[in-house]
């Protein structure tokens, strides 16, 4: 499977996350940071594009300000990011130098890959830096963004990237061997592939209590959604291995890998489905969870049972079925005014063109 899935892989998005980048005392890791520089440049070497993701700018930034915890104030963790960041790509700059790899420094908001326009000229960019010859580093604008603007965590941020490009593999590596079932049992041990995410995979999920990383197994889970859909394969793998990234393009058994689902969604599904925050939520009955579903229908008035949340025509929501359980996000064509009083007949809510079964 693992052959299969990555022999024909020319671009491909690595995550670093802060577990893997910084030291007991919060700060860069500079013999990681090498190592991990290194496994880039031999990818680059034998003609594959990366795009680096990174955490850390937090991380770095706390130890320069005097916090041996992560800070609970959205200013300071700010503060620390702005500090963070400009050692990060110094870093960077400095180690990839050694391999003659010129760098480019990408700080991204929530809104410049929600609205379609910035969404594209992101993606432009990042595909002329690659053309070019540049290796994008990329990171969540974390100086500037607020909770209700982010985007979580970076786990989600390198899916988005993923997605965007899109790249034929994501990356992710992290202090875990990756997804362990029975965690903390005798016979716990390392799943070498998902073919699907569903409750028993999610229930091996959980958090992190480290003091610099946001996330944990079930934001790479999340991530791994949304990739998938897309049609690419993802890797969660230990990023302090000296050779994790030859190991997994050449088909080795090491980490986890999720298996993409059959067909790459087109650009604009992708756009509406993984780039909004949903503006409300439309619960649908059970045939028209099946037409949408099963027969790409459209979304019809008559189907709607119920509707949450204030949105305008054009607004990208979430579509469940009669449990609250999303299976599809669109954008509407009325407004949740016109949706309450049954005001549009039999008219179309969503059009099968502007919804995504997810």
């Amino acid at each position: 499977m693992r052959s299969t899935a990555l022999q024909s892989v020319r671009r491909i998005v690595v995550k670093l996350g802060t577990g893997v980048l910084t030291d007991t005392t919060k700060r860069p890791d500079l013999v990681q940071f090498a190592q991990l520089v290194a496994q880039v440049a031999r990818l680059r070497a034998v003609g594959r594009e990366v795009v680096l993701v990174t955490s850390g700018a937090v991380g770095a930034g706390m130890g320069v300000l005097g916090f041996s915890k992560r800070p609970t104030r959205v200013a300071d963790r700010q503060a620390c990011a702005a500090v963070g960041q400009s050692r990060l790509m110094a870093m960077y700059e400095g180690l990839f130098r050694h391999y003659d790899l010129p760098v480019g420094q990408v700080l991204l908001t929530h809104e410049d890959l929600a609205d379609h326009t910035r969404h594209l000229n992101a993606r432009n960019t990042l595909l002329t830096l690659l053309q070019r010859g540049v290796l994008p580093i990329i990171n969540e604008n974390d100086a500037v963004s607020v909770t209700e603007l982010k985007f979580g965590d970076n786990d989600r941020l390198s899916a988005l990237v993923a997605s965007l490009l899109p790249a034929d593999l994501l990356v992710i590596l992290t202090t875990a061997e990756g997804l362990i079932e029975g965690f903390g049992r005798p016979d716990a041990r390392v799943l070498e592939s998902v073919e699907k995410i569903d409750g028993r995979i999610e229930a091996m999920a959980g958090g992190t209590t480290s003091d610099t990383a946001t996330g944990g197994m079930s934001t790479k889970i999340a991530a791994a959604r949304i990739v998938v859909r897309s049609g690419i394969p993802l890797v969660i793998a230990p990023g302090h291995r000296h050779d994790i990234l030859d190991r997994i393009l050449s088909g080795e058994p090491t980490g986890t890998l999720f298996a993409a689902r059959s067909g790459r969604l087109p650009a604009r599904k992708r756009w509406i489905a993984f780039y909004h925050h949903p503006k409300g939520t439309l619960k649908v009955d059970s045939g028209a969870v099946t037409a949408l579903s099963e027969h790409g229908c459209s979304l019809l008035a008559p189907g709607v049972l119920a509707c949450n949340g204030h949105f305008e025509a054009g607004d990208v929501v979430s579509i469940s079925d009669a449990k609250g359980r999303e299976f599809a996000r669109g954008i509407v064509r009325v407004s949740d005014s016109r949706v309450r009083d049954r005001s549009i007949g039999r008219d179309e809510v969503v059009h099968r063109d502007d919804l995504v079964v997810l």
